[in-house]
């Protein structure tokens, strides 16, 4: 079972659709993370499957730049669940609008790692959450500190700090640290949401 599923089961819904625009620099492990919330049968890879306990991570990093945008629909037992995967460089980045008045959360990704691109990363978050079709509403913001692995990773406090989290007064957000090849901290994030 996917962590989406579990989160379908534990919000108790009934056949609702729900879209969650998946978001950040790219390079950061949106695509990573997208593979591994998805449910078993449909994952490409992945440490949370038994069924993929085979799989050596060299392969997991084969995965190639998002170009534009990704959409992945899937479905647990009482959500059908659209996930919009958008490229995080920077010429694309324009793209991110135009999901936002359709979208019910957003996961933010931040490379942890990237200490050169937190000032670039915060100003995208801060654009994302002044924008007219998100400001207004009191949509859950998800945030992973990816790339924890890393031995120059900062902690999800430190990332916090840099993006001025503490800021956000209009909606619920949370951050947690992941690696996202490994699956850690996802489930954190979902059992965030699923609270939320």
């Amino acid at each position: 079972m996917g962590l989406f599923d579990k989160l379908s089961g534990w919000l108790g819904l009934k056949k609702k659709e729900v879209n969650v625009l998946c978001l950040g620099l790219d390079n950061s492990g949106k695509t990573t993370i997208i593979n591994q919330l998805k449910p078993s049968n449909l994952r490409l890879y992945g440490p949370l499957s038994d069924d993929w306990k085979h799989v050596s991570q060299t392969q997991t990093q084969d995965i190639v730049p998002t170009i534009g945008f990704n959409i992945e629909k899937f479905k647990s037992s009482s959500l059908s669940f659209t996930v919009f995967d958008m490229s995080g460089q920077s010429r694309y980045r324009n793209l991110w609008e135009h999901y936002y008045k359709e979208s019910h959360a957003i996961i933010f990704v931040i490379d942890s790692g990237d200490k050169l691109r937190m000032v670039v990363a915060k100003e995208e978050l801060d654009t994302l959450l002044n924008h007219q079709d998100i400001c207004s509403r009191r949509m859950p913001v998800l945030l992973f500190a990816n790339k924890s692995d890393l031995r120059e990773a900062m902690s999800s406090v430190k990332v916090s700090q840099l993006l001025c989290l503490e800021n956000i007064k209009d909606k619920p957000w949370h951050i947690c640290a992941s690696n996202a090849v490994k699956g850690e901290g996802l489930q954190e994030g979902v059992d965030w949401l699923q609270g939320t």
